[in-house]
């Protein structure tokens, strides 16, 4: 089975094809293309592709998407330059499905009228991913199509770490912890399995990229995570503030030349594009731009490195209580696998537990998973690639065959 796969970010759109055994299924799935429209909405949009036929391989600037419908087109003329056109089966990463929907599902009518009703929980990513699907409907009407969903590998996590201190009348309409980045830990947790034979009893990931949370996991399944009602929350990231007091929000709302619906819109806005890293370095949500000006004596991007790892540092030191310490940390997302610094940094004050890494380990930048704790550590620290591509082209090919 081919299956083409979409993973729709606030800005990007990543796109791969994955064909599975007509026998077994997607036990070992082999990737042939894959590629990545980024920077959409901005002068600086790039296209990259990678194929097993070298001549579909490419690198270029000069594409033009303004918009979420153009970077579509875009994306559409590059799976057809590349004839694919035997595709099976399609899949989308979907952020937040919205109270009612618990499992991955074909996507219906139905299914699409859910999820614009859960663009109020994740207004930053859904309407890409709707927007996504709906062309792809258009374009291949005759297959399959599913989504999967975030959410889902937290639905494991108790009560006691969904449930808000909120009144009833609220969490009765679905306002509760969901966390997110889960198509990432459970990639993951599937390649700790795979080569390692076993998954730690006591897991932390630490996805760091755009979005950035903290996953504490007891035999692979989620038990808490940073992120809560929407991916606004937990540790800190590029352009969003994490955490924050609620009184604040009213503060700023209050403070808001005119209190009403567009004092909301405007709040909005800030906490998921103009806060975060980029509010505090004044640069943009790029972690390498932040370490180059904090190398050349920048304070603020100085300031904006080290809030960010202290958030982060705070909630694998809180999960480490929680579980009773932690057999493995796991480092993966753009930054978190590509960032040396910011790993040092956030585990430097982790010592007094018995937490290090090795730091020759640490700087190598090998590709696929990697080991880098010192010899001293009581907690293995891993840095591994998140494959949530791979994870959704897994659940396709397993709902697309239980439905033919």
């Amino acid at each position: 089975m081919r299956i083409l796969v979409f993973n729709t970010g606030s800005s990007s759109i990543k796109f791969s094809v994955f064909e599975s055994d007509a026998e077994t299924g997607l036990t070992d799935p082999r990737s042939t293309i894959d590629g990545e429209l980024s920077g959409i909405g901005s002068e600086n949009t790039t296209l990259r592709v990678r194929a097993q036929d070298e001549r579909l391989t490419s690198a270029r600037s000069e594409v033009s998407a303004k918009s979420i419908d153009e970077a579509i087109g875009q994306v559409f003329a590059t799976v057809y330059e590349a004839q694919i056109l035997a595709i099976e089966a399609v899949g989308y990463r979907v952020v937040h499905p919205g109270p009612k929907l618990n499992d991955h599902q074909r996507v219906t009518p139905e299914l699409l009228v859910e999820l614009e009703e859960a663009i109020a929980f994740a207004p930053l990513h859904n309407p890409q991913a709707l927007a996504v699907i709906r062309a792809g409907l258009a374009r291949f009407p005759d297959i399959p199509h599913f989504a999967c969903f975030d959410t889902i590998f937290h639905r494991t996590m108790p009560e006691e770490a969904t449930t808000f201190a909120l009144p009833a009348e609220y969490r009765e309409r679905g306002v509760r912890r969901y966390g997110f980045h889960g198509l990432s830990c459970e990639s993951i947790v599937s390649q700790m399995q795979s080569q390692n034979g076993n998954v730690p009893k006591r897991l932390v990931i630490a996805h760091l990229g755009s979005g950035c949370s903290v996953t504490a996991l007891v035999d692979g399944q989620s038990v808490d995570t940073t992120m809560g009602l929407t991916p606004t929350g937990g540790v800190v990231m590029g352009t969003r503030p994490g955490d924050l007091d609620p009184g604040l929000i009213l503060y700023l709302l209050r403070a808001h030349e005119s209190y009403n619906k567009d004092a909301v819109s405007d709040l909005e806005s800030m906490l998921n594009h103009n806060s975060g890293m980029v509010a505090l370095s004044s640069l943009s949500n790029d972690m390498r731009a932040v370490r180059k000006a904090a190398a050349d004596g920048d304070v603020r991007a100085q300031l904006a490195a080290k809030v960010f790892t202290r958030s982060v540092t705070k909630a694998i030191g809180g999960y480490c209580w929680l579980m009773g310490g932690v057999d493995a940390i796991v480092f993966t997302g753009g930054i978190g696998e590509h960032d040396a610094e910011t790993r040092r940094e956030v585990l430097g004050d982790l010592r007094g537990i018995g937490i290090s890494i090795d730091a020759s380990l640490n700087q190598t930048g090998a590709s696929g998973m990697r080991q880098i704790n010192s010899s001293e550590s009581v907690t293995s620290v891993f840095v591994i690639p998140a494959q949530e591509d791979r994870m959704i082209a897994v659940h396709v090919d397993r709902m697309a065959r239980a439905n033919s």
